[in-house]
């Protein structure tokens, strides 16, 4: 059952696209319509569906920018409009297809088509991705699996340096002077590094014990093997010491 979402400021446009899409197919179900633009984005934001049937010409914000401000854009967007001089432009903002008004049925069930299909492929994405994060967690797995900017990134741990935190961010530090920026907190990083060769010194870093070169006990830093200088926590020195 697909679930879709339409937004379209003309009511009698909207109630003809449900009753459409009703009809079509019993494999349909409108969980939700809107005729005002905000109210649409509000619920997408908590809510996901299948695919979301978008009206261009609305007062105070637009298809294009209701897309833009969109914060969850884990479905496909079809464009509804009695306008065809904006194909190229939903094309630009991603959209799986483009609808004219008053809609033909037989352009609709392509429409219906493409959507089941884009969902499918995603279904395999997502499946191959959750395979891939849970080989890290296998007795057998020597990397850590990093997910990061669209990608899933391989690691052997030996080529960490350290990780540093900045705020809701984190960055790990490579061996080869790499630098991988996730959307993680440091507590987040720290669950998926071994613990026998990784410790959090600091409530900003975590470091691999085996590239300390040397601890200035004095100072209070390590140095690793790249020459950087990591401070030691006071809270965390003992347990640092021990680990040793």
């Amino acid at each position: 059952m697909l679930e879709a979402v339409i937004v379209d400021d003309e009511i009698k446009a909207l109630q003809s696209l449900s009753w459409e899409l009703t009809n079509l197919s019993d494999e349909v179900d409108i969980i939700a319509s809107f005729t005002d633009a905000r109210e649409a984005l509000e619920y997408l934001e908590h809510n996901t569906p299948d695919c979301l049937f978008l009206d261009i010409e609305m007062p105070a914000m637009d298809g294009f920018q209701f897309i833009k401000n969109l914060k969850n854009k884990n479905f496909p967007v079809v464009i509804t409009t009695a306008y065809n001089q904006y194909a190229l432009q939903a094309l630009k903002n991603e959209a799986i297809d483009y609808l004219l008004k008053p809609i033909d049925t037989d352009d609709l069930e392509v429409t219906i088509a493409k959507i089941k299909k884009y969902n499918a492929k995603s279904l395999t994405v997502e499946r191959l991705e959750k395979i891939l994060l849970n080989f890290n967690s296998e007795s057998h797995s020597k990397k850590i699996t990093i997910n990061t900017d669209g990608k899933l990134v391989f690691l052997n741990s030996d080529d960490i340096l350290y990780a540093e935190s900045d705020g809701n961010y984190s960055t790990i530090f490579l061996k080869d002077g790499q630098k991988i920026l996730l959307t993680k907190k440091l507590k987040e990083v720290n669950a998926l590094l071994p613990e026998s060769s990784f410790f959090r010194i600091h409530n900003s870093y975590i470091i691999n014990l085996n590239k300390i070169k040397e601890f200035l006990k004095t100072d209070g830093y390590v140095v690793l093997e790249s020459n950087d200088k990591i401070p030691v926590s006071r809270q965390k020195k003992s347990d640092f010491l021990d680990m040793l």
